[in-house]
């Protein structure tokens, strides 16, 4: 559904080190960085013959407005995955918004941990299988 997402925080380094952890733990890349331009870029840019990629831009600007509701969900291929997201939140300056769990209100195989990133973002990582 998505092609690429753009988010900003306040602070490109103390992003990176969150991002770079929990990106990492889901089987993302970083696809590069450049403090001068102010952005970090993860995942993989779509193109006319690859366009199931997706990619996510992070940017350096004013510190997000409080908006609890909102948040993003990134895909997980296994639980373990989602235990390693929300642990990696954790030791790099992330913030428990969810511990990792079943989560049956949505399927009976819902399974999801919720972080805050250091500027207050909400994200989630999710398994959708057994």
């Amino acid at each position: 559904m998505l092609d690429h997402v753009s988010i900003t925080v306040s602070d490109l380094s103390e992003a990176e080190r969150f991002y770079d952890a929990v990106l990492l733990a889901l089987g993302v890349s970083k696809v590069g960085s450049d403090h001068a331009d102010a952005w970090i870029g993860y995942g993989e840019r779509c193109d006319a013959g690859h366009p199931d990629r997706t990619y996510l831009s992070i940017r350096l600007g004013p510190k997000p407005d409080d908006a609890p509701r909102r948040h993003w969900c990134f895909k997980a291929s296994t639980r373990q995955a989602v235990d390693t997201f929300w642990h990696a939140g954790l030791a790099n300056g992330g913030a428990d918004n969810g511990p990792p769990g079943l989560r049956p209100q949505y399927h009976g195989a819902y399974y999801a941990a919720f972080l805050l990133d250091p500027d207050g973002n909400r994200i989630e990582a999710v398994c959708h299988r057994p």
